[in-house]
């Protein structure tokens, strides 16, 4: 039986919260004499230090409540809070599968915390077998699944992950980052299901917003609560919100770009194929490319001196290079530059 609060740090949840002003005052009107702001200038407020009207309309296209829902700036700040808030520094212990996302070990670091690297099968899924002596492993308070996974792109088998939620009594957080490029369903409808669960996603990608950077996590009211005890009083600011509000209020044009990145990504891969240097192109539920090719690190300074610049992932998957999906004329920039470029 998953309990929370055999997880958190003892001092998280002895932890009394910073009180802003406008955790006091919450309205939209009044003469504010509250918070020592300057009553001159157009963002001289603070701004909401819960996002509601963001939340709402989150809440309103992915079905779930609003209690269910921290905004967070970008999604490495959740990850850094999930860290705070359920580990003990030089004590504790974090799981993520080799290949993935970079911030997972950075975070970590930042936090002393040691990270267990269990490798994916050579054709990126978890191993369950692999993992199965960690699952019980007291000191061990987080398991990082990202899918579609950065940088190769799949999608993590729901079978295996289901198998990790069943059987570990820390916290899983299921990044989802490309999730809106993927065929596959969000976890986010089974958080009813597992207590344990903190699915992340991102304005960032398929929302075309990284400038804004605001992250998402879908997750219990619980593990929302104490994520907003421990962040900023402040953490996201007015124009980001508004930046993330803007967006989803123009889902046609949303829906339109993500029609157009599908279609190129399917058309830029048997393009890729296509080309001598490229050995391998590897399936995606991204909006990325990961490519095998004959000599990664020439490739990507080949493409960098025709002023075209992809990801050199040769550090960690042997001569692999990924390739963000473009607009139309980019990626035919790219295709003639990878003609170009001599054996």
């Amino acid at each position: 039986m998953f309990n929370l609060k055999d997880i958190v740090r003892p001092n998280i949840l002895s932890l009394n919260p910073y009180s802003s002003a406008r955790d006091e005052f919450d309205g939209k009107s009044g003469i504010f004499l509250d918070a020592n702001e300057n009553p001159y200038g157009k963002l001289n407020r603070y701004p909401d230090p819960y996002q509601k009207e963001l939340k709402q309309k989150l809440a309103d296209l992915k079905k779930v409540s609003t209690e269910n829902i921290f905004i967070g700036n970008g999604s490495d700040e959740i990850i850094d809070l999930t860290f705070r808030i359920f580990c003990n520094p030089g004590k504790d212990k974090a799981l993520t599968f080799s290949p993935t996302y970079g911030m997972y070990d950075v975070s970590a670091a930042i936090n002393d915390i040691e990270i267990i690297k269990v490798p994916l099968t050579e054709d990126f899924q978890i191993n369950v077998q692999s993992v199965e002596n960690y699952l019980t492993d007291s000191k061990l308070k987080l398991i990082f699944i990202c899918s579609p996974n950065n940088p190769t792109g799949n999608s993590i088998n729901k079978k295996d992950i289901v198998h990790v939620l069943d059987n570990f009594k820390g916290i899983v957080i299921i990044d989802e980052a490309y999730i809106d490029f993927s065929p596959l369903e969000s976890w986010i409808n089974t958080l009813t299901k597992y207590p344990n669960l903190i699915i992340s996603q991102t304005f960032s990608k398929a929302w075309g917003s990284a400038a804004a950077r605001v992250g998402i996590a879908y997750t219990g009211k619980e593990v929302v609560q104490l994520f907003n005890s421990v962040k900023p009083p402040y953490n996201v600011s007015e124009l980001n919100q508004k930046a993330a509000i803007n967006t989803l209020s123009d889902l046609v044009e949303f829906k339109r770009n993500l029609e157009i990145i599908l279609n190129e990504k399917e058309k830029l891969s048997k393009s890729l194929t296509q080309i001598k240097q490229v050995i391998k192109v590897y399936p995606s539920d991204a909006n990325f490319l990961l490519a095998e090719v004959i000599n990664a690190n020439k490739m990507y300074q080949d493409l960098i001196d025709q002023r075209i610049i992809t990801r050199n992932r040769n550090n960690i998957i042997n001569n692999c290079i990924r390739i963000s999906v473009g607009t139309p004329y980019e990626n035919n920039q790219l295709l003639e530059a990878l003609k170009n470029i001599k054996a």
